[in-house]
């Protein structure tokens, strides 16, 4: 059954020696007996026997999920909290307690190998389609042995095998009421009685989810030919690409009314977007050193675009009854195009103001600075104003009633734009070997293997600059102007409504990792009573190159318009080089108890690390221990105690007062809590599945920029809910004609920053689905989600500080997305 299907119990989670896609269990019910393969460094051993916390969701829950991301499928594990806000990429999770905002300690896998080495940004070059078999999730346990960069959690994405029995097919065709269309296939089919092949993907089209005049489109492919030993070993040689378009969302403006978040007018909270037509594309002036033009475009219009190119081969070979070798290695090559906008970066909640405020010279005028130039620039300008660059209409400071009658709301504000590129490779290779013993009750099986990663990124962030402009969906951007006494323009201070280059440093930048992993797992049983045991030994080559900041910032090229004299934060054409040999070990054991054939009780320790290029290697300790009950189909049960800790969090944040320059946190982390999941069905057609996690997350030996911050000391790590859960329940139509199931889903209050200055409340989510067998071959299915248009706010402004305030009732922040609704069409064949 779909909904017993996620199975919250016990297990191993890394691949290490066994085919991380070996065909996945046929019952999808809730049966502790499943094989999982995420880590199982045994074989066919059972989720009851194991040492940790581990989650499996099978193909059909993952249909019911209905994903529009992988921040979706993310949001299935307990304990990881997913900020899926972002849109269909670049969404931030966290695991057990860790403060929210990035992507550290978890580790996206697909077919037990890390999508990239260092684990962040995994999701601009993965999703799921019709070519994925299940998920298996991990926290914990053995992942910071048998993976990298991956000590809180792994999550492993399991592809479908070739099938070599018969040829089986299937397409998809799903539509959403935001515009996206989408199509999917997956075909496999033996070409020989020992050879297989595999292939799927899918293209689609969409504006995103909030409101955007773009369309954008995209596809990704994958393949596999696969051979089989007759002693049932395998080589398998696959590929993918792809190259795909999104819309990309950062934080806009709300009001809190009566104590509750809410839109501002001409800005809808649920599906309003600054970004549209006046961003389409914009010039930028940069470093010639950057780019020789002088200039670099952002474009609005093509959103987020991610290619990627991966080849990769697989093999297990039995050499004799107790000995079997494995290999697993790919190579990807990957980039990104980042044109994302970022209101209120820098400025905070301060640049959120009215326009006359704007226009007004003196220190509660965001853009001071530039009126200042203006005033030298122009000596007999009168007042200022605006100029819309779409209308052309000029409105000067003294026509008040006209600007505080802007879009309804009279504000203006400081977007940035922010153009980010990545060039990169990301190689690596898991080869080892599996040695099995048994003998009466006494069983044995010793891991042990190598890792190794060989990756380098080249990152352009320059011309990051920030544009004047209104309050309101698809909103306009704004020249400032020098005015006469009769509002006439005899001056512009901008530049296309560009008031300042160069806002976040040189921007250039570059990374790279050699890095080199020895590990062993022991898993031996005695009886009823399982004990394993593991170590990871890991040394990375590390060097960063980062561009040096002139002394003197380049001047703009000429005929550039405004009064700006610079480009800003100008590279220089040089680097500062960083290089670190760092050695870390991570290990772990556990044990399990079988007390009947239906309850066990498990015990864990684990200690890991994040290797973090040239800076600190940060830690992870984690306790755990739990319980776990299967009453037949009636009853799956499992609760788990766990204490986290977190050591030498480390992270920048732009200084709200000169963006341009990087502040430091480094902090502790202590996270106490327990995760509950329970599964019920009185009746084969109905059952109700909650996981729940509620945790006491805390800072300790928290300092910036390495003075100490008392008033930190005990607060709650900013974007960390203390109470999450999710409830599910789920009906079978009779004579499988189908399934019903709504969701509710729960997220605590978070806050905004480390100070605890900026609450953001609780809110909850219900969604609805249905799915209709109409034949063998034919499926159709709904859903709708946030069905009763919660406002729900996953972070505050992370650009304005750790000490943050609402300004006048107005602040920054990101939210979930109302009401949507749609479904596929699925054919079988």
């Amino acid at each position: 059954m779909a909904s017993a299907a996620m199975l919250p119990l016990a297990a191993q989670a890394q691949t290490a020696a066994t085919d991380a896609a070996a065909p996945a269990a046929q019952d999808d019910a809730a049966d502790e007996g499943q094989i999982i393969v995420t880590g199982q460094t045994t074989p066919n051993r059972p989720l009851i026997t194991a040492s940790a916390d581990i989650t499996l969701a099978n193909r059909e829950l993952i249909d019911q999920k209905a994903p529009r991301s992988t921040a979706d499928l993310l949001e299935m594990v307990p304990g990881i909290f997913v900020e899926a806000t972002a849109g269909q990429i670049s969404n931030n999770y966290s695991v057990r307690g860790l403060q929210g905002g990035g992507q550290r300690f978890v580790q996206l896998q697909e077919d037990g190998m890390p999508i990239l080495y260092g684990g962040g940004g995994a999701d601009f070059f993965f999703d799921q389609d019709l070519t994925i078999d299940r998920l298996e999730a991990v926290k914990g346990g053995s992942s910071g042995v048998l993976t990298v960069n991956g000590a809180g959690a792994t999550i492993n994405f399991v592809s479908k095998n070739p099938n070599h029995e018969k040829a089986e097919g299937m397409a998809r065709f799903t539509g959403y009421n935001y515009g996206l269309k989408r199509g999917d296939f997956y075909y496999s089919q033996p070409i020989t009685d020992k050879l297989a092949f595999n292939i799927g993907g899918y293209f689609q089209s969409s504006p995103g989810v909030r409101k955007n005049p773009f369309d954008y489109q995209g596809w990704r492919l994958k393949g596999a030919l696969e051979y089989k030993f007759d002693d049932g070993g395998y080589i398998r040689l696959s590929g993918k690409g792809g190259n795909v378009e999104n819309a990309y969302y950062a934080d806009q403006p709300y009001r809190f009314q009566n104590g509750k978040p809410a839109g501002i007018p001409s800005l809808d909270t649920q599906f309003g977007n600054v970004g549209g037509d006046a961003f389409a594309n914009i010039a930028v002036p940069v470093s010639t050193f950057a780019h020789s033009s002088g200039y670099r475009d952002f474009k609005y219009r093509d959103g987020v675009v991610a290619k990627t190119w991966q080849a990769r081969l697989d093999f297990e070979k039995p050499v004799s009854d107790s000995l079997t070798l494995f290999g697993h290695g790919r190579y990807l090559d990957y980039s990104y195009d980042f044109n994302g906008l970022f209101p209120g970066s820098g400025t905070g909640n301060a640049g959120l103001t009215s326009a006359v405020n704007y226009l007004t010279p003196g220190n509660s005028s965001p853009i001071n600075d530039l009126l200042t130039l203006g005033q030298a620039a122009f000596p007999t300008t009168v007042r200022y104003g605006i100029k819309n660059l779409r209308t052309g209409q000029v409105i000067g400071s003294n026509q008040t009633a006209l600007l505080n009658a802007l879009n309804g709301n009279g504000f203006l504000q400081r977007t940035t734009l922010n153009h980010d590129a990545i060039d990169a490779y990301d190689f690596g290779m898991n080869v080892g070997g599996r040695w099995s013993f048994e003998s009466g009750s006494f069983k044995n099986s010793l891991t042990a293997g190598v890792m190794y990663y060989n990756t380098k990124r080249n990152q352009d962030q320059s011309a990051t600059a920030s544009v004047v402009n209104d309050v309101r969906t698809n909103s306009d951007i704004y020249d400032i102007v020098a005015l006469n006494a009769n509002n006439q323009v005899i001056g512009t201070l901008s530049d296309n409504g560009l008031v300042s280059y160069g806002d976040w440093g040189a921007g250039i930048r570059s990374r790279k990792d050699s890095s080199l992993s020895l590990y062993v797992n022991d898993e031996f049983s005695i009886g009823d009573l399982h004990v394993d045991a593991g170590v990871r030994w890991e040394h990375d080559s590390a060097t960063a190159w980062d561009g040096n900041q002139a002394a003197v910032n380049q001047p703009v090229p000429a005929g550039t318009a405004g009064v700006l004299p610079t480009v800003g934060s100008t590279w220089d054409g040089t680097y500062s080089v960083r290089k670190a040999n760092k050695k870390a070990v991570a290990y772990t054991v556990g044990a399990n108890y079988l007390i009947t054939p239906n309850f066990s009780i498990y015990a864990r320790y684990a200690n890991g690390f994040q290797m973090n290029n040239v800076d600190p290697i940060t830690g992870i300790e984690l306790y755990e221990a739990g319980l776990r009950y299967q009453m037949g189909r009636l009853i799956s049960a499992s609760a788990t105690v766990f204490r986290t800790n977190f050591r030498n969090q480390n992270y920048n944040f732009a200084d709200p007062v000169n963006p341009s320059q990087q502040s430091n946190i480094n902090a502790d982390l202590r996270t106490n809590g327990v995760e509950l999941n329970l599964n019920v069905r009185p009746i084969d057609a109905f059952s109700i599945d909650f996981q729940g996690v509620f945790q006491d997350p805390k800072l300790v030996n928290l300092a910036i920029n390495g003075a100490n911050q008392a008033g930190f000391e005990g607060n709650r790590p900013e974007r960390t809910p203390a109470r999450l859960f999710t409830i599910t329940p789920s009906y079978k139509l009779p004579n499988g004609l189908g399934e019903i199931y709504g969701r509710y889903k729960y997220i605590g209050k978070i806050y905004a920053d480390a100070g605890n200055g900026v609450a953001l409340p609780s809110y909850g989510v219900t969604s609805v689905g249905a799915s209709f067998n109409l034949s063998k071959q034919l499926q159709v299915s709904v859903n709708a989600d946030n069905i009763f248009n919660v406002i729900g706010l996953t972070e505050g402004n992370p650009r304005q500080g750790q000490t943050q305030a609402i300004t006048n009732g107005y602040f920054y922040a990101r939210g979930i997305v109302g009401a949507t609704y749609g479904g596929t069409i699925t054919f079988k064949f």
